[in-house]
């Protein structure tokens, strides 16, 4: 089975910020869905930040439709996990409402043989949902009530299981969920646990902890030009072995 992976689009229609390219995202979003079409997927996977903050909700709203007017053309059924970006501007509702997004944004579903969790960590300590610029991006969370979720979700599965989630879960600092070592305890209660794939921090990285691969996608945005794209086709082998296809800054990776 393979599914197409990218993160960090950031679109928006404004000039460039340091590294940040804000509205070359579509040109390099439309090579990615290209590549994506030529292959035999199971699904796509944006796993955060597809927008970047606006001024108001209605310029927000105008730029994640052009976003997911390109993204729409993906032939495979789409996934969005939510991002800080996400929600900067909008509410959680109202980003799932002019996208293909599931109005939960933590969920689980099955593909073949495989079981696939999309997790929210877009919550402040105090358990208050992200929205309308409410929230400091490292006050990052799984709040109790989602936990418990993944807890009796896991339960449920005998099926090897893949985890998306933006903010990462593995030893990333400020990138970091701030309650990552709880939800990895949940995680590792479960043999079936394969991996969990990431973005946030915008770069490459990789970490095996107790047998569970956090792997770190690096951010579309990032640089001027095709080459400095980084998308990836994701590829689970029957024996739950996982290969990562880096397509231009995107590493390869095999597990």
């Amino acid at each position: 089975m393979s599914l197409g992976l990218l993160t960090d689009l950031h679109y928006a229609d404004k000039p460039e910020a340091g590294s940040r390219f804000y509205r070359e995202t579509a040109d390099k979003l439309t090579e990615a869905v290209t590549a994506f079409n030529r292959e035999k997927l199971a699904s796509v996977v944006c796993l955060g930040d597809f927008i970047d903050q606006a001024q108001s909700v209605d310029e927000e709203i105008a730029w994640l439709q052009r976003v997911e007017k390109v993204f729409a053309r993906a032939k495979a059924p789409r996934h969005y996990v939510l991002g800080n970006h996400c929600v900067g501007t909008l509410t959680k509702a109202e980003f799932a409402a002019h996208t293909a997004a599931n109005r939960s944004p933590h969920y689980s579903f099955d593909l073949g043989r495989t079981h696939f969790i999309v997790l929210d960590a877009c919550y402040r300590h105090d358990g208050q949902a992200y929205g309308r610029k409410n929230f400091d991006w490292t006050d990052s969370n799984i709040p109790p009530q989602e936990l418990e979720w993944l807890r009796g979700d896991l339960a449920k599965t005998t099926l090897p299981t893949v985890v998306f989630v933006h903010q990462r879960l593995d030893d990333a600092a400020k990138h970091s969920v701030r309650n990552a070592a709880e939800v990895r305890a949940e995680l590792e209660r479960n043999e079936n646990v394969l991996a969990v794939f990431q973005g946030h921090s915008h770069r490459n990285d990789y970490q095996q902890i107790a047998g569970i691969h956090y792997c770190t996608l690096v951010a579309m945005v990032e640089g001027s030009g095709a080459g400095n794209n980084g998308y990836a086709v994701m590829e689970i082998m029957d024996d739950s072995s996982i290969r990562v296809r880096g397509f231009r800054r995107q590493q390869e990776r095999q597990f």
